[in-house]
């Protein structure tokens, strides 16, 4: 295979491993993937019935929700080239291990500290898993099956992030949010010998000569740069984005609680450290010395414009599923397995058109695939900002939702395609570390951009509506308030007061309006997305296979 080197088992042939071996080989690794986007966005669902186990405090709550992404998103990029040099399938079944210890050890937690490390370690297996299956999907698969693949393969991402809720939603209502982590031994030492079985090894060539020259600068500066990074984005609502609304305390440090705000410290100084990356990596490229990250990968077109498509996806993606439950749970009082349901048809949307984006992409190319399913994902979420009321239910959103995933699954499934196409495979791990990194990225700053237009709408709604009641002033400000820094839960204490059946009205009013603004700012970045997918041609990978067809 050009500029990678395959390797087979002994057994094997000297040729490329049986397409049934390839075919499944995807499955696993879609399966681990899985595995790991379902624990992303479990936990959220899940920490009521922690908080109440372990007594946890606001900021180790906190913490076991953000410590799993920000360590995931950290080390992507170093270990996506490892799996470059040591062999990608090799750290798939490392990362899968590392995760199901630390899925266990995240089980037994007996308190807060125990579980934010468990978290922690899950996050690094994650980080290992990720870029390994997307490496070996770009470097095995060419041609019809290469689109075929990655439909598989992203289909799988994108059900999975809203099946993770409904799992979690089923779990807590259960009682057993132990299990939500246990489960994951027995599902990773099946991946693993499924890994072994099916899984190709690939890695780059000339990986022994590099692997003797480690860019350790480089590995160190990407990930306390990406880790400074997401951290500011996830703690900026927490904190304050200038000035500081909380004490911070790390490690017997005490953030002073008045005056400037932690958040913008750390932004900075990720951003400081992620320049002094790109300054060290074009010095060593220069030098002909192996780099952590290739600046060069960023100088092909679908490439740049494809990571940047995938933040903004995520983006949307991320920030409506924040919003959604919030919305349900105030109006509705809705139980966590039942907002878990209202989510659903996304990913039934998702896993239906995955499975179609393969057939669409050899048709009429990834690129188009793309296009198609960022109009669908528009669509349905103007459609929802307009239609949403206090009134609306699960069954309401229902339609949207189902749109909104089958242009997801399109999206997702191709997007990753034709990014990563015209990278060269002896770069896939590189590249798939950084997509993925900018997919994180795009979660984080999602959930805190979107986050914050709901919170503050929702505080404006409610003090407008408020505005005319018999209610003294101070107490219209608290109840305001109380209903912005709770995020809508706090109207379920107005509708459990007889006397405030009025401002409990108001306060479903106020949240549908928010719920209008988060939905339709989600669609203004969504559209961003879609003029920048306007712009993604078909990719060398796609003309080298017509002759496959």
């Amino acid at each position: 295979m050009p500029e990678s080197t395959f390797l087979t088992p002994p057994h094997a042939s000297a040729a490329a491993p049986a397409a049934r071996h390839r075919r499944l080989g995807v499955v696993v690794m879609s399966l681990g993937v899985s595995l790991i986007v379902v624990d992303a966005t479990i936990a959220g669902v899940l920490l009521p019935r922690i908080v109440a186990d372990l007594g946890l405090t606001t900021t180790d709550a906190e913490w076991v929700t953000s410590v799993y992404s920000l360590v995931f998103a950290a080390l992507l990029i170093p270990f996506g080239r490892a799996g470059d040099l040591f062999g990608r399938r090799r750290m798939f079944v490392l990362g899968t291990a590392v995760f199901a210890v630390a899925s266990v050890a995240a089980a037994l937690a007996g308190d807060g500290s125990a579980l934010i490390g468990a978290r922690a370690l899950q996050g690094v297996g994650a980080s290992m898993i990720m870029p390994a299956t997307l490496s070996t999907v770009n470097a095995v698969f060419t041609g019809r099956d290469r689109a075929v693949a990655f439909g598989i393969w992203g289909s799988m991402i994108s059900g999975m992030a809203a099946l993770g809720p409904l799992a979690g939603g089923a779990l807590a209502t259960g009682g057993g949010w132990r299990w939500a982590f246990g489960i994951n031994l027995p599902l990773g030492v099946l991946l693993i010998a499924a890994a072994l079985r099916c899984m190709p090894e690939t890695r780059a060539p000339g990986a022994g000569s590099a692997r003797r020259e480690i860019d350790w600068i480089g590995g160190a500066l990407s990930v306390l740069g990406l880790g400074a990074l997401v951290c500011g984005i996830i703690e900026g609502q927490s904190y304050g984005w200038w000035a500081a609304t909380r004490p911070f305390s790390m490690a017997g440090f005490d953030w002073p609680e008045r005056g400037l705000s932690p958040v913008p410290v750390v932004l900075g100084l990720g951003a400081v450290l992620i320049a002094a990356l790109v300054v060290v990596e074009r010095s060593r490229a220069a030098a002909g010395r192996p780099v952590m990250l290739d600046l060069e990968l960023f100088r092909i077109p679908n490439f740049r414009r494809g990571n940047l498509a995938s933040a903004l996806i995520n983006v949307g993606e991320l920030g409506l599923l924040f919003v959604l439950p919030l919305f349900l749970l105030g109006v509705h009082g809705t139980n966590p397995m039942q907002i878990s349901l209202a989510i659903l048809p996304l990913a039934v949307g998702a896993f239906l058109s995955g499975g179609y984006a393969g057939r669409l992409a050899n048709k009429r190319g990834a690129h188009r695939a793309v296009q198609i399913g960022m109009v669908l994902e528009v669509v349905a979420v103007v459609a929802l900002g307009l239609t949403v009321s206090a009134t609306t239910g699960g069954l309401g959103l229902a339609p949207w939702m189902l749109l909104y995933g089958l242009g997801l699954g399109l999206t997702s499934a191709q997007l990753t395609n034709v990014s990563l196409a015209d990278v060269p495979p002896a770069r896939s791990g590189q590249a798939s570390g950084t997509q993925s990194t900018a997919r994180q990225i795009g979660a984080a700053l999602g959930i805190a951009a979107i986050g914050t237009v709901f919170a503050t709408s929702l505080g404006h709604a409610m003090a407008d509506r408020l505005s005319g009641s018999a209610l003294p002033p101070q107490r219209q400000a608290a109840i305001a308030r109380d209903l912005r820094e709770s995020a809508g839960t706090y109207g379920r204490d107005l509708h459990d007061t007889p006397a405030l059946a009025a401002e409990a009205r108001a306060a479903d009013q106020s949240l549908a309006v928010a719920t209008r603004h988060a939905a339709l700012t989600t669609a203004a970045v969504l559209a961003l997305g879609l003029a920048l997918s306007l712009r993604l041609r078909p990719s060398i990978d796609l003309h080298r296979g017509e002759s496959d067809r």
